[in-house]
């Protein structure tokens, strides 16, 4: 087999980057190692910034984002149950944000896949990546236990962070930084209505609490819990009731309470590998980054990503340019970095620290405190909230 671009990973950075050179009449082939009811199955993000909504509606992939989608024009902010009100739209000339989880961005993107006879091959095994600093790279896999191959111009790795990409990079190239928190987030779904109808974002004595949501009847919680915990440990109940300590007494009197189906404990770290690009090798997406799930970045720094991409392939097969192509890490890097900042900064004045001392707490609470009082500083937290500008050159 031949192709322009070869996608490692079908998850939404190499599924929007398929789309984008489609769109850009470029040909490129997608390899997932599972199939498509795991990774539509998988229950990520849930909230898009407006670039990654303009960039679905770009796309054609917007029709049920559209109609399902919950429009959020401002988010909340909790301190020991004081309750208080960013409004995003007012602070940033309009801007708002998405409720809209990332398992119906998937559906959306196979489903127009599957229409525009985009390929995607799935289930592939023993993935490989030969001569990426050559001038013909080329992948190897396995499928139905046959060895395969596919020769392209373009690998680009969107296979997440255990993927078989980014550890192409050689070692002496690679450089790779990382702050892992000293504590996990426990989730849980359930078919109930949300306590607000725009997130809360709780700072207690006892820990992080969100309160989030997937659509008018189903609510996404998290409380923030030790790394060493079980998900066992945690019945419906306890979750419940530490959920409305942290949310506060005004905002818990309105909590429904109901069955959980779905219940996890994810850690959090910040992650970030550079270069991106590497001889005929690109990264996107968890496979250059990774950030703390509290500024909602993951899945929208994954479409920046690919946004920026997609030009650079396009002016390269367009204009036979490598103008794009040879400054594309630099450029997204750039973008990675703010948002690690946000993620890492969101974390650090909304969470409980184990080795957090009476002094530091103080200081936590006063900032909350500021922003609160503060024009200016709800500001600077809407605009990269809502999200910095996806760079169109």
């Amino acid at each position: 087999m031949r192709t322009q671009v070869a996608i490692i990973g079908g998850g939404p950075a190499g599924m929007f980057l398929a789309h984008l050179l489609r769109q850009a009449g470029i040909d490129a082939v997608v390899l997932e190692r599972r199939d498509r009811a795991y990774v539509e199955g998988r229950v990520r993000a849930g909230v898009l910034e407006q670039g990654t909504t303009a960039l679905m509606r770009r796309l054609g992939l917007a029709a049920r984002l559209d109609r399902e989608g919950l429009v959020h024009g401002g988010t909340n902010l909790s301190i020991d149950g004081a309750l208080f009100h960013i409004d995003l739209a007012a602070l940033t000339g309009g801007s708002t944000v998405t409720v809209y989880g990332q398992q119906e961005v998937m559906r959306d993107l196979f489903d127009a896949a599957e229409a525009r006879d985009l390929p995607i091959l799935w289930n592939v095994g023993d993935v490989a990546l030969h001569d990426l600093d050559g001038a013909r790279p080329w992948v190897g896999w396995t499928g139905d236990g046959v060895a395969r191959r596919l020769d392209c111009d373009f690998v680009v790795g969107c296979d997440g962070y255990h993927g078989v990409s980014r550890a192409a990079i050689p070692a002496a190239v690679r450089q790779t930084f990382e702050r892992v928190y000293p504590f996990g987030w426990l989730g849980i779904l359930a078919d109930v209505p949300p306590v607000e109808h725009e997130l809360i974002y709780a700072n207690h004595e006892r820990g992080f609490a969100l309160a989030s949501m997937r659509s008018a009847t189903r609510s996404r919680y998290y409380v923030q819990c030790a790394l060493d915990e079980k998900v066992a440990d945690w019945s419906d109940e306890r979750f419940w009731d530490e959920l409305c300590l942290r949310l506060g007494p005004e905002v818990s009197a309105r909590v429904t309470r109901g069955a959980s189906f779905e219940k996890t404990i994810a850690p959090l770290r910040s992650f970030v590998s550079e270069p991106m690009r590497w001889g005929r090798l690109f990264l996107a997406g968890d496979a250059a980054h990774i950030v703390p799930p509290t500024g909602a970045k993951g899945m929208n720094l994954a479409v920046s990503d690919v946004i920026m991409l997609g030009e650079a392939m396009a002016e390269y097969y367009g204009e036979r340019s490598t103008t794009g192509i040879d400054g594309y890490s630099a450029r997204a890097l750039a973008r990675v970095w703010k948002a690690e900042r946000f993620s890492w900064w969101f974390t650090t004045i909304t969470h409980r620290f184990p080795d957090m001392d009476v002094f530091s707490r103080r200081l936590q609470v006063a900032e909350l405190d500021y922003i609160r009082g503060s024009e200016a500083a709800q500001r600077v937290l809407a605009e990269n909230y809502v999200g910095l500008p996806m760079e169109v050159r």
